[in-house]
């Protein structure tokens, strides 16, 4: 048989009988307790509790057995471990394999909770942190010590949408540390959009909150490893309490079949608005990475599959607070919010004086207010016609 489309796997991913029983959808299973007829079910149960035998609550039950086993067909790993939250995600995934003594190299432009993870957390547990500029290729080479067992990557970039050259990075940290787990925060692109494990990283995360679960109710976290650290990551997570409820599991697992359609239109609708930014006399910059003036758009072209909703421009001026809230506050169709990946879109403003406080490793170099957008699923005339609004408030 052929190898099948992404969009065909985002619908038959994890909807085995064994899962769907029946229905056209899998089955919500909650339990904590799994009970056994006999001893030697009981046997049988846990020889295979990490293979998907039903075997105790925490280790999961159908409900997100199927999860697991779709996360891991569409991201190409050998298992997928469930999590709370996104960020939950990566410190546990960090967390399941450094010790005291270790070294990890952080890209300087990652999500702020994971920053602070290194900061506030691993700094206490006697492992150290080295940050590098976003941009870096195979000189990260250099920054490689034979303690460094994590190197830990996100692309784009937090906020400014920088891609990185990951195959670059890869073989640059193999030659000088084969052992070394190199993860990556695969948000933006949903997992499916870069296909993380077959560039060479070993643990592709996400937060599944996104687009995932893609209607703002509900978080979850996720990470599709590779063959060589699946073992460690699936143990460890399960020794530190890592889990999700079964309905937030089930809403997950129905989030992927309409993933392919929603993230088009969630493209579609980005690039036309980036580029209408593009137009704007008020707007110095736009990082959108499917644009040539975005940093990295090159990697973006040649590694990645397609785009999502969520970008940035940079305003010429630098607004003040007055004008961010009088700016901010009265669009119709974007709302404020921190997360994203949902049906509707969001807007946020950040200073660049604050943008460069949780870049660690540099790399602001802009003087203008910087807006993140994220694009839903309205339609293109109304977000740009309440953008246009926004800028005629500036103007007044």
């Amino acid at each position: 048989m052929a190898t099948k489309k992404i969009d065909t796997t985002l619908v038959s991913a994890g909807r085995s009988k064994r899962y769907t029983q029946g229905s056209v959808n899998t089955v919500i299973q909650r339990a904590s307790s799994l009970v056994f007829d006999t001893v030697a079910d009981k046997k049988r149960a846990t020889a295979g509790r990490a293979k998907g035998e039903l075997f105790y609550g925490r280790r999961g039950t159908l409900t997100h057995f199927a999860l697991q086993e779709a996360m891991t067909e569409l991201e190409g790993g050998a298992g997928c471990v469930l999590y709370p939250c996104g960020a939950a995600a990566v410190s546990n995934a960090i967390l399941a394999f450094v010790e005291a003594g270790d070294h990890i190299l952080m890209s300087g432009a990652v999500y702020e909770p994971t920053q602070d993870f290194c900061t506030k957390i691993l700094s206490k547990l006697q492992v150290s942190t080295t940050w590098f500029d976003h941009g870096i290729g195979s000189e990260i080479g250099a920054l490689v010590q034979p303690n460094t067992r994590v190197v830990f990557l996100e692309s784009p970039a937090s906020i400014t949408m920088e891609v990185q050259d990951v195959p670059a990075i890869v073989a640059a940290v193999r030659a000088k540390a084969p052992d070394a787990i190199i993860m990556i925060d695969n948000t933006w692109a949903a997992g499916i959009l870069f296909n993380a494990l077959a560039h060479g990283v070993d643990i592709s995360i996400q937060a599944g909150t996104k687009y995932l679960i893609g209607h703002s109710d509900a978080m979850i976290g996720t990470a599709v490893a590779n063959a060589r650290c699946w073992d460690q990551l699936r143990e460890n997570s399960y020794l530190m309490g890592q889990m999700v409820d079964a309905d937030t599991a089930y809403m997950a697992s129905r989030g992927l079949r309409t993933l392919g359609t929603r993230l088009r239109q969630h493209e579609e609708s980005a690039i036309q608005v980036a580029e209408w930014l593009a137009a704007r006399p008020e707007v110095a910059r736009v990082n959108h990475p499917a644009l040539a003036q975005c940093k990295g758009h090159e990697f973006w072209q040649r590694d990645f599959t397609g785009s999502s909703g969520l970008f940035s421009f940079v305003l010429k001026e630098k607004l003040s607070r007055e004008q961010i809230a009088h700016y901010l506050d009265n669009f119709h169709h974007f709302s404020m919010a921190y997360s994203w990946g949902g049906y509707e879109s969001l807007i946020l403003a950040s200073q660049p004086e604050e943008l460069a406080a949780i870049r660690p490793a540099g790399g602001i170099d802009f003087d203008g207010t910087l807006v993140r957008l994220h694009i839903g699923l309205e339609h293109v005339d109304d977000l740009l016609a309440d953008l246009a609004a926004g800028f005629e408030r500036l103007a007044s």
